[in-house]
This record gives structure tokens, C-alpha cells and sequence, in this order.
């Protein structure tokens, strides 16, 4: 009999999926007190099986809640343990979009105590999720690395943290108290969402982080050896892939550069099982930095955009993963899209059809390409 399919799948999805109308409306009443914490949590209970049953219809088996509770991929996740808040502050990277639009980000967060997990931070999302679908409910956090990445130090108060060793061992432990949880809830498939690896890539973005006193030439394997201890220890069988992409917002991105930089940090000390990487445009270069993946780990090429409404071509896309191939044994394979369809809750220029049809592309190239899924 043969085995089980394991994630990453052949066909997946990064994970946050665009806000129904009614749910944006919802969450405008219960920020002007319209609304209380029961009726919204009632709004997103409904929407979200909605979203599994969109998901389950395009054929996926890595089934998520669209991260449809949170407003931001990682500042929901980060503030739930003490010691960090969010701050407001912009960064001096911004968003740029296809037609000269730029945008600031005001995501900035500051570590101002110790960082303790006194209470789980979304175990409950995590267990409606799973009751909602009976495929493989996939969850997504953010990894602790963005936060350093924006500031470097800085971003650590030093009257806090005077050692930085102590402040990753915290971090470390933190995390592996709120994934055991997960795993004791029966999560099989967690990714890790980390987009500092892909903006390394930016030269713009490494001589910004020069300025903030780091060296953009040790950051790589610095957060691979933190996302390894992150992730220490985590339950048997549960599948634990990290995602990198150039930034997501309003079909905005905010670096460029293919994967050399940071090529054999990340696939060379990445203790993971797999890598989801966006490769939907010339901005993630070509795929022969894939050289160093090890044999067996799983690579996810991200060459559907959630950027862009327009269908891509199956032709095409089986031709991108013929050309990567040359790199990675087709076995070790595996297609989704670039990145999530709404990062933050306002999304993506796409429509919930767009989002459908390409999530069911996947499917059906990953069926053609792979067979028996």
C-alpha cells in the first residue's frame, strides 16, 4: 500500500486568503464597538468554513483558516507573548507596485520585556480550524527573525536584553511551549513564515541593514540556527516548512534578487522539511541557487502569482518546473503560489474568483505534473 502523501504537498498554498466583504464589515463594527468579541469571533467561525470549503472544492490538502482572525501575518502572532509590542514606526523599506505606487509600512515591532509565553497565543484558532475540515489543517506563524531583521538591535532594549543570546533563548523557548500545544492538538503541518531570508537578497535592503549596525552577510545563518531552535523538539510527525517571499501588501512588494546571497545559509542549515519560495517573476531570479538543497527536502516553487488577477499558463508553469528540475530532483518538487492572497486583511488586487481559479491551476498542474494526488 503506498504511503500517505506528506507536506509539503505537491499542490499547496502559502496560507492567508482574501477577507470576504463580510467580514471586512464586520471587523469595521467591532473597531467602532458595533460589534462584540462573540459576534465577530461568530462572523469569522462562519467565514472561515467558507474558506476551507473553497479550498477543499480546488482539491488542496494542507487546508488553512485563511488567517482570516488576524490583520497582519505576524505582528497578531508576535504580540501575544509578553515583552514585545507593536510600535507604529515606519521602516525606511517600502512597498512599490507595478506601476510606480509606493506605500510605508508601519508594522514595526520593539521588544520592550522578556519575552514569555504566558498564555497560548492561537492555539484556539488552530483547533476551529481543524474541526472545520477533515483534510490536513495546515497553520502558519511568523518566525521571530522579521522583528530583528527591521532595526537590528534596536529593535531589542538593551536595558531588557543586554545580552542577545538571552533574548534568542526566550524566543526559542516561547516558541516551542506554543508548538507543543499545537502538536498536542493534533497539528501535523506547521509553516513558518519567515521573509527576511528573501529580503536578504535586496541589495538596497542589506546596506539598510548595514545602517542599522548588522551585517547583512551573517543574518542568513543567524536565523536559520534561531528558526532550528524555534523548532526544537517539535512533536514526531508533525511537518514543519519555512516560507520566504519579498514582502505582500496591496499586490506590493518591497525587495528584489534572486537566491545566491542566501542560497547556502537557508537551504544548507535550514533543519526543515521543506522551503516554499517565490519564484513568480524576474524579481526572484533564476533557479540555479537551488544547487545547494539537500536531497529530500522538499521545494515549493511559488511560480503563481497572488499578485496579479491573469491566469498563468499551465504550459508555462510546467515549463518552470521542468527548469528547475535541472537543479532539484522532480520528486523534491512541488508548486504553489508565491505567497499568500492577503498577507494583511486588506489583500490583494485579485477577486475571491481569481483567488479560486489559481489555487485550482495548482491542482490541476501539480495532478498532471506528479499524478495521484
Amino acid at each position: 500500500m503506498p504511503s500517505p502523501p506528506r507536506p509539503p504537498f505537491r499542490a499547496d498554498h502559502v496560507g492567508s486568503l482574501l477577507r470576504p466583504p463580510g467580514l471586512h464589515a464586520a471587523r469595521a463594527r467591532h473597531k467602532a464597538g458595533d460589534l462584540t468579541v462573540e459576534e465577530l469571533r461568530a462572523v469569522e467561525d462562519r467565514c472561515i468554513r467558507d474558506v476551507v470549503q473553497l479550498q477543499e472544492s480546488a482539491g488542496l490538502q494542507g487546508i488553512t483558516d485563511g488567517e482570516f482572525r488576524r490583520a497582519m501575518w505576524h505582528t497578531d502572532f508576535l504580540t501575544g507573548f509578553d515583552g514585545i509590542e507593536a510600535t507604529g514606526g515606519q521602516y525606511a523599506v517600502t512597498f512599490k507596485g507595478e506601476h510606480g505606487e509606493m506605500a510605508g509600512t508601519s508594522s514595526m515591532l520593539g521588544v520592550v520585556g522578556k519575552v514569555r509565553r504566558t498564555r497560548p497565543i492561537m492555539l484556539d484558532h488552530f483547533t476551529f480550524l481543524k474541526s472545520a475540515t477533515t483534510r490536513t489543517a495546515k497553520f502558519c506563524i511568523p518566525a521571530a527573525t522579521y522583528l530583528h531583521m527591521r532595526g537590528g538591535r534596536r529593535v531589542v532594549d538593551p536595558k531588557v536584553y543586554p545580552d542577545m543570546d538571552e533574548f534568542w533563548a526566550d524566543v526559542a523557548r516561547a516558541y516551542q511551549a506554543e508548538i507543543a500545544d499545537l502538536g498536542a492538538a493534533g497539528c501535523t503541518y506547521l509553516q513558518i513564515d519567515d521573509v527576511s531570508f528573501a529580503m536578504l537578497c535586496d541589495e538596497g535592503i542589506r546596506e539598510q541593514v548595514r545602517r542599522d549596525g548588522e551585517d547583512p552577510a551573517a543574518l542568513p545563518g543567524l536565523y536559520a540556527r534561531i528558526i532550528n531552535s524555534l523548532v526544537a523538539g517539535r512533536p514526531a510527525g508533525m511537518s514543519v516548512p519555512v516560507h520566504t517571499c519579498r514582502g505582500n501588501h496591496r499586490s506590493m512588494w518591497m525587495a528584489e534578487g534572486g537566491y545566491e546571497p542566501i542560497a547556502e545559509a537557508v537551504f544548507g542549515q535550514l533543519e526543515v522539511d521543506g522551503i516554499f519560495l517565490e519564484y513568480d517573476s524576474d524579481r526572484a531570479g533564476g533557479f540555479e541557487p537551488l544547487r545547494y538543497a539537500p536531497k529530500g527536502r522538499r521545494i515549493v516553487l511559488g511560480l503563481v502569482s497572488t499578485k496579479q488577477p491573469a491566469l498563468e499558463s499551465k504550459d508555462r508553469l510546467k515549463r518552470r518546473i521542468d527548469e528547475a528540475s535541472r537543479f532539484v530532483d522532480l520528486d523534491d518538487l512541488c508548486l504553489s503560489p508565491q505567497c499568500g492572497f492577503a498577507s494583511t486583511e486588506a489583500g490583494n488586487e485579485l477577486t475571491e474568483d481569481d483567488e479560486r481559479r489559481k489555487l485550482e491551476l495548482i491542482v490541476q498542474v501539480a495532478e498532471e505534473v506528479w499524478g495521484g494526488l
